[in-house]
């Protein structure tokens, strides 16, 4: 379990009740757009407004806690900082699965960002398709 008190002190945020609570739904649910954490965190403290929870994201995601992964046609949704990784985008439903980079992607990103004399410092890739359970559903 990820200490959010520590991953706030370490990213010179206090350790607020409301960004604790954001955090807990956001690892508990991977990746989630606004009013989806609001609507969870509200289940825990009705008294929150949507408007602090925007405020709270938009400053955990200056200090790099939380990444905004955006989607194509929908509303961004959040995740917890971590490694870098891919993310694979249904286009009907919307889910987000993390992948995490193979060796031969790493290789192609390097060569390019090497000829393109371009510093690379972190990336985020997202590749949009159908996922499986979406596909099996219109196959029915």
């Amino acid at each position: 379990m990820t200490d959010y008190a520590m991953l706030l002190k370490e990213s010179g945020l206090k350790a607020t009740f409301q960004r604790m609570n954001i955090l807990n739904v956001v690892d508990k649910h991977g990746h989630m757009s606004v009013e989806a954490i609001y609507e969870e965190v509200t289940k825990v403290h009705p008294s929150l407004s949507l408007a602090t929870i925007y405020k709270n994201i938009i400053l955990m995601q200056e200090s790099a806690i939380l990444v905004e992964v955006p989607i194509a046609g929908r509303k961004s949704k959040y995740e917890l900082a971590k490694e870098d990784h891919m993310h694979l985008i249904c286009t009907k439903c919307g889910e987000v699965e993390d992948k995490m980079c193979l060796d031969k992607t790493d290789a192609i990103f390097h060569q390019l960002t090497e000829e393109e004399h371009f510093k690379l410092n972190k990336r985020q890739v997202n590749l949009y398709g159908v996922c499986e359970a979406c596909q099996t559903q219109k196959a029915s």
